[in-house]
């Protein structure tokens, strides 16, 4: 499976949440939407999924797995 790079995963999440954030205070503007359309098609190709909810769940499980493999199994010190 080809996995995005973390940093462009966690810039889409992070944009993604944002922009739902926004439209769900009611700051519903055509240009927030059209922000989230193209961040939510982005986010999916990346994913290689169809929906916002699945793509999400993919970008942070690949996230945490890259954070896990990243991680000294013991702490120095």
């Amino acid at each position: 499976m080809v996995m995005a790079d973390p940093s462009l995963l966690r810039e889409l999440v992070e944009r993604c949440e944002s922009l739902r954030r926004s439209l769900a205070r009611g700051g519903s503007s055509a240009e927030t939407a059209r922000e989230l359309e193209d961040v939510t098609y982005t986010l999916c190709v990346v994913t290689g999924t169809r929906q916002l909810d699945a793509a999400l769940f993919v970008a942070r499980r690949q996230l945490a797995g890259s954070l896990a493999r990243h991680q000294p199994l013991h702490p120095s010190g």
